[in-house]
């Protein structure tokens, strides 16, 4: 792997002929084996154009998924989904329909199976594939089984668990967890957040990441980072936490955030994961942006411990801004190497 190696958040646009541009829980446009056909086109597409920007861990885009927690959802026993509720979520920042957990969860089968062993058929470069994490499940969910938020964080982490160790079997390098959730509910993270992320890596073979963020560019998440004030020190408090967790690598939004990259000393020994695109904003950015980015995080991380990424993924966006940056981030790690190597 060269310095700076660069991946994404996880999720890229959909073709505009697989599901609807620019919105999150798309419906599909097609379906039964058309779908299947479509899921499969969009996930070799979208390696063959990571490949193209020179993206060095690549995913399979969450093609196959309408939502980031839905898409392993759905393969789960005990959650009616014909029985939606609107809940807030993310401490009430914005509103969703969401299934509900009515019994005891269980796994119906491999979730990824599929997505992850076409990737790996079809790119000689490293593969990461991502999950939900356990604490942003279970505030994207209603439950009327469980009655404890905790135990029901922790019935989904044994299922995580089980994805993750074939995942890793279906030779993907990188597994990372998405929570979101960390930066609502910092004081859940150490009494049991990190917990039920070492439950769910537990006897994982490959490399492990989580990645904590202040969301997509959409309205509500918007909206809310401007309640926010001029410096977001939320993860102060949960750096050092995960700096002594097992998990390899974190995966943080840097580029146009009030984040002070000052923090990223917190996560000393992990590989981070810096955000050096922007995903709330059209804007493309420059190599020389990029590189600028990365520069910054080097006063605090050390390089070898650098990772390029976005900061978060890329779902609604625009298909050509999205490759556009793609490429931004290609050429700006190249350029740091050169400045910085």
């Amino acid at each position: 792997m060269p310095m700076f190696p660069t991946t994404i958040a996880g999720s890229l646009p959909k073709p505009a002929w697989l599901a609807e541009p620019n919105r999150l829980w798309a419906p599909w446009r097609v379906a039964g084996e058309a779908l299947d056909d479509a899921k499969r086109d969009a996930t070799l597409l979208a390696l063959k154009l990571q490949e193209d920007a020179g993206i060095d861990v690549v995913t399979d885009g969450e093609q196959s998924r309408q939502h980031f927690v839905h898409g392993f959802l759905e393969f789960v026993e005990g959650i009616d989904f014909a029985r939606k509720v609107e809940i807030g979520i993310r401490a009430d920042r914005y509103k969703a329909m969401v299934p509900t957990v009515t019994s005891a969860l269980r796994l119906r089968g491999r979730v990824h199976a599929g997505e992850a062993q076409l990737a790996r058929a079809h790119t000689g470069r490293k593969l990461k594939l991502t999950l939900p994490g356990p604490m942003t499940i279970i505030d994207t969910i209603a439950d009327t089984h469980y009655g404890d938020r905790v135990k029901m964080a922790f019935a989904f982490a044994d299922l995580l668990n089980a994805e993750a160790r074939a995942l890793a079997a279906d030779g993907v390098d990188v597994i990372q967890f998405d929570e979101p959730a960390f930066n609502v509910y910092m004081r859940e993270v150490g009494e049991w957040g990190i917990e039920a992320l070492h439950r769910a890596i537990a006897g994982v073979t490959c490399t492990t990441a989580v990645h904590i963020c202040y969301g997509y560019g959409i309205k509500a998440n918007i909206d809310w980072k401007a309640t926010l004030g001029s410096e977001w020190r939320q993860y102060e408090e949960i750096f050092p936490a995960l700096a002594k967790s097992r998990i390899d690598q974190i995966s943080v939004e840097c580029r146009n955030s009030r984040v002070p990259v000052s923090l990223l000393k917190l996560l000393d020994g992990k590989d981070v994961q810096v955000g050096v695109i922007d995903v709330a904003s059209d804007e493309i950015e420059t190599p020389e942006q990029v590189a600028a980015v990365i520069a910054e995080a080097t006063k605090y991380v050390a390089k070898d411990k650098i990772i390029a990424g976005t900061n978060c993924g890329m779902a609604p966006m625009r298909w050509d801004i999205a490759y556009a940056k793609l490429a931004a981030l290609g050429k700006g790690a190249e350029l740091a190497r050169k400045k910085l190597g």
